[in-house]
């Protein structure tokens, strides 16, 4: 019989309604329960696609007497990190602070007040290699909550203490160039010269990091960032971590080498490896980068884009109950295919030879570092012409084969964060790429978003906003719900910058600019910060707050990008202001902690770095010069540019919005681009062949070793 999780839309709170704990929702009922019952609160946190997850699942949640004691002493909730990160956030500080990691499943403890007292990550049902179990955690628990209260709150004492201090920020001056070269020698010193990436196993992807350090090059000249970045990006796009077959990217590799994944792909992976592999083919041109993004996009329009033109959220790492069970092979799988005819002949030699396949599988399990008899394809050699030829015709049989598999689980639904971090990365790729479908697909989801998830309200309570709008975070199964967080607004506004510096419609200007008021105005604190959630509920220490970046970027990370642009696009010194509050609030850790701030980083980059401003105007030629123009521009790498066009369709909304661009003329002139930095505009360019010999002049090549 199913419990009261099977009304909920989450996909991960449905895969547990069939389990025999009494699993409640975040809602007043279980709280009211706990309280009148004098029972403590069992929280369990995670999402869909967690491999982790699904292991607790099934060896505790579906055990009968591990329910039966949960049901019996505690108050059982889950939440899906994914739809409520603010939750999320607010309680993994607790597990970081307790245990020194933090991660999921996470598992917290707590008073009827929402008060923890214990915090972990995945506990295994029993005792196993020194470590407590389950069932053991939960009976001691018991035994303290019923006989030794006071123990109960010096732990809740200890860990608010501990929380404050954990969370506290020191008000300082606005962190200087120095922050930047900090985060700089950091990744100098840790990056792997052998497999790419920084540190040791496990390593995560982290493409914004990579960005962060392709535009510390451009002002650097320095080739040892960029090499960096262009091995990490080869040696992932060669690794276990990209899908050969069927293309995407997996969460993250649990080796040096790339070659052993976490399976599950996860949307906000997908766009930011697509921002990545696009800023750095514009760098360097390499043609793998550039069929990495073509790829890429072509995986998220066949797997991940939904009918109703959002994309879902993840597609999961098991299937059948095993761990990338669809994405290996045995090599008497592929032995069987080729003597069948289906394979071309001498294919599996050519899968030994180039792909790592072997007759004992070369997939090791995560736990007993035993073979498991599978092989997860990655290249061990580059493909010539003629190897890339014969591959195609191997991946094609491959793929339809795998067509055949259990697919895993499509987390299907529709995040407007996520979403709208991909919309930012596809207009960003576009332009760089000269891809209109990419374009198109841009605007067409952001489209979507808007009808989707925004809503007019009442200007009379909207903090006095001239075109008041509230967005929503979730979306499935028809159901648009949860108001959206910090991180909704930050990204969307991210979006349409992107998409501004995409199609040059000012309309995306100003829908940045009134976005960006609502964020403040609805998140901003009084320290100029960002709290991620407006819900006093859940402020058992404070509003959640994020600043460090993880698998996506913070919402004041991201904000900070932003306010910084705003600023240099429209001259509005309240967006500078809002940045130095932020600036002055975070000076600690930006200064010191870079590496993990990178989004942030880039705000820096542009605060310290010469922006520059091309503003390309139409005279008596027709719009194709104009367009011709601006591409040029594009090819070229220069992070810190804005590209402004003027014509007589254009330029009153444009004017309105920016007003330094009043003072440009659309006359009979030829079209021309006025380049204008340091506060300057130099003399206008009035033909292509001047502009690609200035742009030759500030843009950046690289050529490799």
């Amino acid at each position: 019989m199913p419990n009261r999780l099977y009304k909920e839309k989450s996909p991960y709170l449905q895969q547990h309604s069939e389990n025999p704990v009494d699993w409640y929702a975040w809602e007043q009922e279980a709280f009211d329960k706990a309280k009148n019952e004098h029972k403590p609160i069992f929280l369990s946190i995670g999402y869909a696609t967690c491999h982790w997850c699904h292991v607790m699942e099934h060896e505790s949640f579906e055990d009968p007497d591990i329910a039966a004691y949960l049901n019996e002493h505690f108050v059982s909730i889950k939440v899906d990190r994914e739809e409520r990160p603010d939750i999320d956030q607010l309680y993994m500080p607790v597990c970081q602070m307790l245990t020194g990691q933090g991660g999921w499943p996470l598992t917290i403890i707590m008073t009827p007040e929402k008060e923890p007292f214990y915090a972990a990550t995945y506990l295994p049902k029993e005792a196993q290699m020194g470590r407590l179990g389950l069932r053991q955690i939960l009976r001691g628990i018991h035994g303290m909550w019923t006989n030794e209260q006071a123990r109960v709150r010096k732990a809740i004492e200890q860990i608010t203490q501990g929380y404050s201090q954990y969370t506290s920020y020191t008000v300082g001056s606005f962190p200087n160039e120095n922050a930047l070269k900090k985060a700089r020698s950091y990744f100098s010193l840790h990056a792997d010269p052998h497999y790419g990436g920084f540190g040791k196993a496990p390593k995560f992807p982290s493409p914004h990091q990579l960005v962060f350090l392709c535009r510390e090059w451009y002002q650097h000249h320095d080739s040892e960032l960029l090499e960096s970045v262009v091995l990490s990006l080869k040696k992932m796009r060669q690794g276990g971590l990209w899908d050969h077959v069927g293309f995407g990217f997996h969460r993250y590799s649990t080796d040096e080498k790339w070659l052993l994944p976490h399976f599950e792909k996860m949307l906000y992976d997908q766009a930011l490896m697509l921002m990545a592999y696009a800023e750095a083919w514009q760098i360097t041109k390499e043609p793998l980068f550039k069929q990495t993004c073509l790829e890429l996009f072509e995986y998220l329009k066949r797997d991940m884009l939904l009918p109703n033109g959002g994309f879902s959220s993840a597609e999961d790492a098991d299937s059948e109950g095993e761990e990338g069970k669809f994405y290996t092979w045995s090599y008497d799988e592929l032995n069987i295919l080729e003597l069948q005819g289906r394979l071309p002949e001498h294919s599996l030699s050519f899968l030994a030879d180039y792909f790592g396949v072997t007759e004992e599988g070369n997939m090791l399990d995560e736990a007993t570092k035993q073979r498991t008899g599978q092989n997860i394809l990655h290249l061990t050699k580059e493909l010539d012409e003629a190897a890339c030829q014969q591959w195609e015709r191997i991946r094609s049989v491959l793929f339809e084969c795998r067509k055949q598999r259990v697919r895993p689980l499509c987390d299907d639904k529709i995040l407007c964060d996520w979403n709208a971090l991909l919309v930012a990365s596809l207009a960003n790729a576009a332009r760089l790429l000269n891809s209109e479908e990419m374009g198109t697909q841009a605007m067409l989801t952001l489209d979507y978003l808007e009808r989707t998830f925004s809503y007019s309200v009442d200007s009379m309570a909207s903090d006095d906003l001239e075109n008041p709008v509230r967005w929503y975070h979730r979306h499935r199964d028809g159901e648009t719900a949860i108001d959206a967080f910090a991180e909704d607004h930050s990204f969307l506004v991210w979006a349409y910058l992107e998409c501004y510096g995409y199609t040059a419609d000012s309309m995306y200007v100003q829908k940045a600019l009134d976005l960006a008021d609502i964020t403040m105005a609805l998140f901003g604190d009084d320290q100029g910060a960002l709290v991620q959630s407006q819900d006093s509920e859940i402020q058992a220490f404070g509003a959640p707050m994020t600043i460090y970046d993880g698998a996506i970027p913070s919402a004041n990370s991201a904000m900070a990008y932003c306010l910084i642009r705003l600023h240099h696009i429209s001259g509005q010194t309240k967006w500078i202001e809002y940045l130095d509050k932020m600036g002055q609030r975070f000076s600690e850790e930006w200064s010191q902690f870079g590496s993990s701030i990178t989004v942030a980083m880039m705000a820096l980059q542009q605060y310290h770095y010469e922006p520059t401003q091309w503003v390309v105007v139409q005279g008596k030629d027709n719009g194709s010069s104009v367009e011709a123009l601006k591409r040029e521009i594009d090819q070229y790498y220069l992070p810190t540019s804005t590209v402004h066009v003027l014509n007589n369709h254009s330029k009153e909304a444009l004017v309105k919005r920016i007003p330094s661009l009043a003072n440009y003329l659309i006359d009979e002139a030829p079209s021309r681009v006025f380049l204008c930095q340091n506060y300057h505009c130099e003399a206008p360019i009035e033909s292509l062949d001047q502009l690609r010999v200035r742009l030759k002049n500030i843009g950046r090549t690289y050529s490799g070793q």
